[in-house]
């Protein structure tokens, strides 16, 4: 079961924010408050305001820099972040990219400290610079490292956008499991568009999680 403060962080491109996304869905079909924070201060142009009005619908609470989806690069977190550490429910982080995305949770680091929570490493192994398990658990180390807070888990969104079929997902087991046998972590779930295991198109193009 996961715990109610959840970080979604991993390479640039990995995936994250629609993980992100879909996971708030999944949860809030618990009946539980659910509450995501888009931490992403890295990429002002692909965020997950782009599914503000889809979630707020649901129910989810959304919490977004002032000026995602503008011409404006201003990168900067609300305020209101820090009021997550004191409600119920879930609370879901979507974090940028790289070890560079991950310096702003170091901000919050007392505040993690003082809770339960799990961070997540999005790996898609179709990315160049995380096709190599050794590469991919480097990046989720020097996230760590930039963060001062350590993962708890592994998420495989390996894919190729539209095109994935099941042997491209096949192909990723091995390739993922690897990276859990590196880094000694956990997988927590694959994600893929399948039929037989699918998450929503709901950041763009990408994919919907379903446990």
């Amino acid at each position: 079961m996961f715990k109610n403060f959840i970080i979604i962080t991993g390479h640039y491109g990995s995936g994250k924010t629609n993980i992100a996304v879909n996971l708030a869905m999944t949860l809030r079909q618990s009946n539980k408050n659910v509450t995501i924070v888009d931490m992403d201060i890295v990429n002002p142009y692909f965020r997950m305001a782009d599914s503000k009005i889809l979630l707020e619908r649901m129910g989810i609470k959304c919490i977004i820099p002032e000026f995602a989806n503008t011409n404006v690069d201003m990168p900067a977190l609300p305020a209101e972040i820090y009021s997550t550490f004191n409600q119920d429910g879930y609370v879901i982080y979507d974090v940028g990219g790289d070890d560079n995305g991950a310096t702003a949770l170091s901000v919050y680091k007392e505040y993690f400290d003082k809770c339960e929570y799990d961070m997540f490493c999005v790996c898609n192994m179709y990315r160049p610079l995380t096709a190599d398990p050794l590469d991919a658990v480097a990046l989720l180390r020097d996230i760590e490292k930039k963060s001062r807070l350590k993962c708890t888990g592994i998420i495989n969104n390996s894919n190729i956008g539209v095109e994935t079929d099941e042997k491209i997902l096949f192909n990723s087991f091995e390739y993922i499991s690897e990276v859990c046998r590196i880094s000694g972590l956990p997988l927590i779930f694959h994600s893929t568009n399948l039929n037989f295991f699918k998450m929503q198109n709901v950041t763009k193009n990408i994919w919907r999680l379903k446990n």
